[in-house]
């Protein structure tokens, strides 16, 4: 896959589906959603953020590429590297972390209201830094990991889901892959390690999470990504992201800070 090499503190909409290409950057950088749903993609797996709650940390060097699931305001910080080292934000794999008010004020000032002064954004970097730092010593970040499977058998399932998250019955998927249901939770375990089950819950929550971003209801959002009852989803939504959706969908109307994204500017 080809990778290009960026650097960049910017903010982007990105309509559903859109997509950043297979990128690095030379330092660590901070990718926050501030509305809709982002999926963040590495060569283990994509970590699915959704909109104001949290951003990923990104190790400098690191391949990484980025996809909305529905229209996301995309925002990115880089962190000053001495300050990463000293607050352990420098690490190997990518971070995901919770965003405090103060942190999404710092994140909105560096990308949304123009190319910041030199002093004051770099200012605003390092405040971000240590505002992560502290949120990630005792916060519940919301997020959900996809293990990126590497069986195609596998990778055909996660399609089929991620296209129809209320069809997914263990048997049914069986079917269409041309595996037994023992050969593909055998699959499953090796490929992700996680059960069939706990891979089909975070690909329902991953359209959940789009249903509810785009205005619809916490019952809704359960009967369409395949729960029969809402309260399992709720259960499983809490287990998962450390809320309830009902609590996820209130914070999405959080009024957008002043100015918006500016056009053309890319991450």
């Amino acid at each position: 896959m080809p990778v290009t090499r960026q650097s960049a503190t910017t903010a982007r909409e990105l309509l559903d589906g859109g997509r950043v290409d297979w990128h690095r950057h030379d330092g660590v950088q901070a990718v926050f959603p501030g509305s809709g749903v982002l999926a963040v993609t590495t060569a283990a797996g994509s970590w699915v953020l959704p909109g104001g709650t949290s951003a990923i940390v990104v190790p400098a060097g690191m391949a990484h590429t980025h996809r909305a699931h529905g229209r996301t305001r995309l925002q990115t910080v880089m962190l000053p590297g001495k300050a990463c080292a000293d607050l352990g934000l420098d690490a190997a794999e990518p971070r995901v972390l919770p965003v405090s008010p103060l942190a999404r004020e710092a994140i909105d000032s560096a990308t949304l209201e123009g190319p910041p002064e030199p002093r004051r954004g770099a200012l605003l970097a390092e405040l971000l830094a240590v505002e992560l730092a502290r949120s990630g010593e005792d916060g519940t970040p919301a997020a959900l990991l996809l293990p990126r499977p590497r069986d195609p058998r596998l990778s055909a399932v996660v399609d089929a889901l991620l296209a129809d998250p209320a069809r997914g019955s263990l048997a049914g998927l069986a079917r269409r892959t041309g595996s037994s249901e023992r050969t593909l939770s055998r699959l499953c375990r090796e490929d992700t390690g996680i059960p069939f089950p706990e891979l089909r819950t975070r690909i329902r929550l991953l359209a959940a999470l789009v249903h509810l971003a785009d205005g619809g209801t916490v019952t809704a959002a359960a009967h369409r990504c395949g729960w029969s009852r809402p309260h399992s989803f709720i259960d499983a939504f809490r287990r998962v992201l450390g809320t309830t959706p009902g609590r996820y969908r209130a914070g999405l109307h959080r009024p957008p800070a002043p100015g918006g994204a500016p056009p053309g500017r890319t991450g």
